[in-house]
């Protein structure tokens, strides 16, 4: 039944474009939630691949290559037509009678977008698609190639953020291996799932853009690069193919190993190393690429050839890591700088990070990503930790909000149960104004350098009672310590003899 497949067909192209005209109404901008975007943009085109496939199968029948839609057509056009449909109802109805329960597909229930309120809530498929670390494609999440990376011979070891930065540098010094290294397995492996990965994260996250058409065009550049033998890297080297000079002869002043092109200033050391592994393998192998016959020419040309072969398949990973690292340059910007503030974090405050993240992702890529609407979002900080501002109107680090410990809370009686974060504010504040008029409100007037580091009333109070004692007792002891005695015999302190005195009393 071509005639009822071409129907069934159309059918279906119709209702998928109603579908994703649907879904592309939708304004990018009121999709807030990451999830949802990226749900909507891989469902759109899983609906486009539908949409090609379905047209090839279309085309294929319009075409009619074996004339089975011709045959139908005569069969439906000549003779009896009921006769024809009643046959055609009988297969129907008998292949039901042999599937009973065989559902019927429903295509408008299949398309139809559906909101959380109708009874079903959408699909997200996207919460399968990302790791923990890679935040709904907003970061990328290089730590298995940043493992491989430091197994590499001869690479420098690098900490993780320094690796998001040169990950798609391979030449020196960023990156010390040799070319002859470089066509290794160990490495050829690296290269090659790096680059795949970050082939498989830019579909994740740009499933509507017509990556075909991109890859397509590294793959031309590369081409045209490597004819013209400009790949970075992989150019003609003279010192090493070129003439021989201070490598056959060395300088003069030691002795020369051919076989190693190595010089060395000590003959015992030169004799010990003409019996190591290492000598003679190289000795052995100069000697094998040495064209000595007939028997040696074809060997040397296959191992030339497929030598080539593996240098041509390194250069075009390196070549397509370096496209796409350009591709994705503002998501490595953002993975660098959310690795350097989840480093500066404890390991209850990341978990408590990632659990701000599952919990409402919407509020925290606005505040995590910046690059595309830092206009709009300008005036809007992303603090969750609530440090404290520096002089730039930024959040200050979080290492300079732990080393001045600035998560400790100082409260202070005197000053009205005022907080004071930090021990240095805390230590600065008994000089302000604020805690000087707290004091003179209990009756201190003096001498407040004694108060440092009392913060209870009840504490000030006593020991401003003490200091008085102490000062009366000073006063008292002062007067009495010589005795004067008048002409009646009365015995006085000095100080009132004297002024008894002065007065013409005594």
């Amino acid at each position: 039944m071509l005639f009822e497949d071409l129907r069934f067909i159309h059918e279906d192209l119709e209702r998928l474009e109603q579908a994703v005209a649907d879904r592309v109404a939708e304004n990018p901008s009121n999709v807030s939630d990451i999830r949802q975007r990226l749900a909507r943009d891989h469902e759109v085109a899983k609906f486009l691949a539908r949409i090609e496939e379905q047209s090839q199968r279309l085309l294929e029948i319009y075409n009619d290559a074996d004339k089975l839609l011709e045959k139908e057509a005569q069969v439906i056009s000549t003779g009896d037509q009921f006769e024809e449909f009643y046959k055609q109802l009988d297969g129907i109805k008998d292949f039901h009678k042999r599937y009973p329960t065989q559902p019927v597909e429903d295509i408008e229930r299949a398309y139809k977008r559906r909101q959380p309120g109708e009874g079903e809530a959408p699909r997200l498929d996207v919460d399968a698609m990302f790791t923990g670390e890679e935040a709904f494609g907003q970061f990328l999440d290089l730590t298995m190639n940043h493992e491989q990376y430091l197994n590499l011979p001869g690479v420098k070891r690098l900490a993780y953020t320094q690796y998001l930065g040169v990950f798609d540098s391979f030449t020196p010094p960023t990156m010390n291996i040799k070319r002859k290294d470089k066509v290794s397995d160990k490495y050829f492996r690296y290269v090659s799932e790096l680059a795949s990965y970050l082939e498989g994260f830019i579909k994740r996250i740009r499933p509507l853009q017509d990556l075909d058409k991109l890859f397509g065009s590294f793959d031309e550049e590369f081409d045209k690069q490597w004819s013209a033998k400009e790949v970075p890297g992989w150019t003609e080297e003279k010192a090493e193919n070129g003439p021989s000079g201070p490598q056959t002869q060395g300088t003069g002043a030691g002795t020369w190993c051919a076989d190693c092109e190595k010089e060395f200033s000590n003959e015992n050391v030169y004799r010990n190393h003409l019996t190591g592994k290492k000598h003679i393998r190289a000795a052995e192998a100069k000697k094998a690429a040495s064209p000595s016959g007939e028997q040696s020419a074809a060997p040397v040309s296959q191992v030339t050839t497929s030598f080539s072969f593996k240098e041509r398949a390194v250069a075009e990973r390196e070549h397509r890591i370096r496209c796409l690292s350009k591709e994705l340059e503002s998501n490595r910007k953002a993975t660098r700088d959310n690795v350097e503030r989840r480093q500066a974090m404890t390991e209850r405050e990341r978990q408590a990070d990632n659990e701000a993240m599952m919990a409402d992702p919407e509020e925290y890529m606005q505040g995590g990503d910046r690059d595309q609407s830092d206009d709009e979002d300008a005036d809007k900080l992303y603090n969750p930790l609530k440090l404290p501002l520096a002089w730039d109107g930024k959040p200050i680090p979080y290492w300079l909000y732990k080393l001045h410990g600035l998560g400790t809370e100082y409260p202070c009686e005197i000053c009205g149960n005022f907080v004071y974060m930090g021990r240095r504010a805390f230590d600065k504040h008994f000089s302000e104004a604020l805690h000087i008029y707290g004091l003179k409100c209990l009756g201190v007037t003096s001498n407040t350098n004694l108060f440092r580091e009392i913060t209870r009333i009840d504490d000030a109070v006593r020991l401003w009672e003490k200091l008085e004692q102490d000062r009366k007792k000073e006063r008292d002891s002062r007067d009495n310590v010589v005795q004067m005695e008048d002409a009646e015999g009365n015995v006085m302190p000095e100080r009132i003899y004297l002024d008894l005195q002065k007065q013409g009393i005594l």
